[in-house]
């Protein structure tokens, strides 16, 4: 005996309602899944990038500091031996540029004479910024006693070196 005779409109929404529910539940179970999993994801990346950006702020402090103790192996360790550092200089009698380079050769020989030893220890500012990171590559700012510093660092062979600087001097101050 039929209790009742279902429409087929009845039918097909049933059956929608059915697969909406199933839906639901695999996709409730996959947002569950997705957030016990995500911090786990977030702490690692967190962990590579702090340890990235901590080698990358002592690359640049190897830098800047072995240039004011005239430490020459310490700036060595901070360049990659094909570096450029560059200067942008403007003649103001014509406004003609040019542009001036140093090798890591030359820093890490300038470095060895005496580098910034003459800086006094309370004018020696060194102010590094990591202004960014991404994967193997990195920008960095350091505002030195008489010129400011925008470095690239990249991770090489697994150690973060300066590969590029470009520089400017400071104003006198009058």
């Amino acid at each position: 005996m039929i209790d009742r005779i279902v429409h087929p409109n009845e039918a097909v929404s049933n059956s929608y309602n059915i697969r909406k529910g199933a839906t639901m539940r695999i996709t409730w179970v996959a947002l569950v899944l997705f957030l016990v999993t995500f911090p786990s994801v977030a702490f690692s990346q967190t962990n590579v990038a702090t340890a990235d950006e901590a080698a990358i702020r002592q690359t640049a402090l190897d830098y800047i500091e072995g240039w004011y103790e005239g430490n020459a192996e310490r700036m060595e360790r901070a360049l990659h031996p094909e570096l450029a550092k560059r200067i942008v200089r403007t003649n103001p009698q014509n406004n003609q540029s040019r542009l001036d380079q140093m090798s890591a050769m030359t820093l890490v020989l300038g470095t060895r004479r005496g580098g910034g030893k003459d800086t006094p220890k309370e004018r020696q500012q060194k102010d590094v910024t990591v202004l960014d990171i991404y994967q193997n590559a990195a920008s960095v700012k350091i505002v030195a006693s008489d010129w400011i510093d925008y470095l690239h660092v990249a991770k090489f062979n697994g150690r973060w070196v300066i590969v590029n600087v470009l520089w400017e001097l400071k104003p006198n101050k009058q």
